[in-house]
């Protein structure tokens, strides 16, 4: 499992990395060297130091908005961060730190926060402040609950908290403008109390205790991709049919002993995975043959 979640990290940080135009933002992976340009320094990376504290010059680095200190043995944010008032990516993963100060609310600019592979039990109520944020990324921590602070941003659109310890979601529909939301290998068993966004797009459930497909996932006409795979899912209502834009459908490892006839109605799916479920060959064949444009694993 960890192998796969710094798997995903790395694809992140890719995916990050990009934002950086390596031309125009040099990024400085030496302190000193930061210190001695004659240009101003936009991005630094300290990734793989073994630092157990940020260097005290970062303080000087005051027009820095890309920082990553991934792979290192801090176990606190140090003061020296929050006077990066420039700061807009941020990646923290794979250190150890437990908890976030009051001060992260000093980095107002910030519209990436990524802080994989830490051990956080919470996210502290000052990290609402932080309007600008575009997305958050939290996977693999110690969180129990759907953090608030993330409910309060209503400008996010991408949540990431994979392989938490999550049981409880509320108040996710008050993210308005949230498009990717992944709770996959959680311990969630129950979503019919729990409103989304009507702009989300992907949601990644895969890894839960689910029973079933709660209404309100149902009526998410925007949903293009849908993972509820290794749930405990035995059945599915007819109301998937509302998902009209549905395009990738992952119900592997679940209960299913059959299909609802509607989901025949699902005009632009593309991909539907029905793999380690008990439902009889028969049917799936005949669902292959109303569905021919659909590719369908069993």
């Amino acid at each position: 499992m960890k192998k796969y979640i710094c798997l995903f990290c790395l694809l992140c940080i890719a995916r990050i990395n990009a934002q950086i135009d390596p031309v125009k933002y040099p990024t400085y992976t030496d302190m000193e060297a930061a210190l001695m340009s004659k240009e101003t320094v936009y991005s630094l990376s300290f990734r793989d130091k073994g630092l157990f504290n940020l260097p005290p010059d970062i303080t000087k680095m005051n027009s820095v908005f890309f920082l990553n200190i991934m792979g290192n043995n801090l176990e606190k944010l140090d003061d020296a961060l929050f006077s990066l008032s420039e700061l807009q990516i941020l990646n923290i993963n794979e250190n150890s730190i437990k908890y976030i100060p009051d001060e992260i609310s000093k980095l107002k600019k910030l519209n990436t926060f990524s802080m994989n592979l830490n051990q956080l039990t919470d996210l502290n109520p000052e990290f609402a402040k932080l309007q600008k944020l575009k997305v958050v990324q939290l996977d693999a921590n110690n969180l129990s609950v759907f953090p608030k602070a993330l409910t309060e941003i209503s400008g996010l659109e991408e949540i990431n908290l994979h392989s938490n310890q999550i049981s409880m979601v509320s108040d996710v529909e008050k993210i308005k403008s949230l498009k990717f939301l992944n709770l996959s290998s959680n311990q969630i068993n129950d979503l019919n109390e729990t409103g989304f966004p009507n702009k989300l797009k992907y949601l990644e459930l895969q890894k839960n205790m689910l029973l079933t497909l709660s209404k309100n996932i149902l009526a998410l006409k925007n949903l293009e991709f849908l993972n509820v795979g290794e749930n405990k899912i035995s059945e599915i209502s007819p109301q998937i049919k509302n998902l009209k834009n549905i395009i990738s459908l992952n119900l592997a490892n679940n209960q299913l002993q059959s299909l609802p006839k509607e989901i025949a109605d699902l005009k632009h799916l593309k991909t539907l995975i029905l793999t380690g479920n008990p439902i009889n060959i028969s049917e799936v064949e005949d669902l292959r043959k109303k569905m021919p444009e659909t590719q369908i694993y069993f």
